[in-house]
């Protein structure tokens, strides 16, 4: 009995002393990669965080994206699935600074989604001095910024989950602006709308600002990638479609500062030669009528109806550039 007493104490020991060692080496190689994330130039990773949760919604996942962004994995209630954000920190951020003012810049359809805004759109060296967090959150291929009467619920997504989620995690505000182009201008005009007192500017780039003015256009392009038109907002006469209409919103927008930008679809300074000429006349038709609603309403509007340019990257590049000084002041960024 004493000598399996002894046993056992001497393997209580060794299995202590192993405890020890592998606490020790784990401490050593979480030294180790702390400095090497220091020293190695351009590494700078993303540090463990805890996992935020605001009512269920989550970050899943995190990484590094260029020089201050964090690309982001979102676990929504609202679409029952995991959906990427893409976030830019302002100079001088760090954790439980803030509160920080916000903006918002919402894609278009069927291209390159949320990452259009970051790869082409310049918003990461448009932003650069920005003192604001800049959040761009993905928006369906054909999500048209709506919570669908069969399907996806951006609408809550966006304002309901994501906006808490920012403010938690990152220390953002109640200052917020935003704007989108094409699909996002009116994303960006229908959340101002409909959720007044949310955001303290609005801006459109090449929007879709009337869309009963054109229904077929838009049952088309939402068939045409793969999806049943009758699910966005029903059928063409129901009451869904003037409820995300910025042109039949617009009265609501009163004393909001808004910015519209729009070319007529004619190849312009900022295309390549031997360019055609596009539906950006269409679009802008549209912006004439939202803009003369929300003149009306007595909204505080700045137009750019700068005649030749197609429904491309240079010009809503250059039309962030234009209203940035607007929403900066709105914000007071």
């Amino acid at each position: 009995m004493r000598a399996r007493d002894r046993h056992e104490r001497a393997r209580d020991r060794h299995e202590r002393a192993r405890d020890r060692h592998m606490r020790a080496r784990a401490g050593l190689v979480a030294t180790v990669l702390a400095v090497l994330g220091v020293l190695a130039p351009g590494c700078a990773p993303v540090p463990t965080l805890p996992e935020t949760h605001v009512d269920g919604v989550r970050i899943v996942e995190r990484k590094p994206a260029g020089a201050r962004g964090q690309a982001l994995n979102v676990y929504s209630r609202a679409l029952g699935r995991r959906t990427p954000v893409r976030v830019l920190l302002p100079p001088g951020w760090t954790r439980g600074s803030g509160p920080w003012p916000v903006l918002y810049l919402l894609h278009g359809c069927c291209g390159a989604g949320h990452l259009g805004w970051i790869d082409e759109g310049g918003a990461e060296r448009l932003t650069e001095r920005l003192p604001a967090v800049v959040v761009v959150p993905e928006g369906g291929r054909v999500g048209f910024y709506s919570d669908w009467v069969r399907g996806p619920k951006w609408e809550t997504f966006h304002i309901e989950e994501l906006i808490p989620l920012i403010e938690a995690e990152f220390g953002a505000g109640p200052d917020r602006a935003i704007a989108g182009l094409s699909m996002g201008g009116l994303g960006a005009m229908v959340y101002a709308a409909r959720h007044p007192g949310l955001f303290r500017a609005a801006a459109s780039f090449s929007g879709v600002l009337d869309t009963t003015g054109d229904r077929s256009g838009v049952r088309r392009l939402v068939g045409e990638n793969g999806e049943d038109p009758d699910a966005l907002w029903g059928e063409p006469d129901g009451p869904a479609w003037d409820a995300h209409n910025p042109a039949r919103l617009a009265a609501r927008l009163g004393g909001v500062p808004l910015y519209v930008s729009c070319g007529d679809g004619r190849p312009g300074p900022l295309d390549p030669p031997g360019a055609s000429g596009d539906h950006e006349g269409a679009l802008l038709r549209q912006a004439k009528v939202f803009a003369g609603r929300a003149r009306a309403a007595g909204a505080e509007l700045t137009t750019d109806f700068y005649g030749a340019g197609t429904h491309t990257w240079p010009y809503w590049e250059r039309a962030l550039e234009r209203a940035l000084p607007m929403l900066r002041a709105a914000i007071g960024a």
